[in-house]
């Protein structure tokens, strides 16, 4: 599945001040591997994201999320999304 400009990234919490990110939360079934690819998020500028940011990015089943930092954002254009970090869903009870 690729980008849609459809279903961008939402900006949960935005920053107070200029030393702090603002936090966005995706949802896509995309792997990490994708979603981290410079140019992946094609409107990030439009979209407001700022180097700094951190997105979170849910699965659809909830089994995985993926935490990344905004690296650059193009002028008119992509973000690029650092390698990320993975929180598995585990449940030994």
């Amino acid at each position: 599945m690729a980008y849609a400009t459809t279903n961008p990234p939402r900006l949960a919490i935005a920053a107070v001040g200029t030393a702090s990110p603002s936090f966005w939360i995706y949802s896509s079934t995309d792997a990490a591997t994708v979603v981290r690819v410079t140019g992946y998020i094609t409107n990030g500028d439009d979209l407001g994201m700022n180097v700094g940011d951190i997105v979170l990015q849910s699965s659809s089943d909830a089994s995985v999320a993926h935490f990344y930092i905004v690296n650059s954002v193009a002028a008119g254009g992509a973000a690029d999304l650092s390698d990320g970090v993975a929180i598995v869903a585990t449940d030994t009870d």
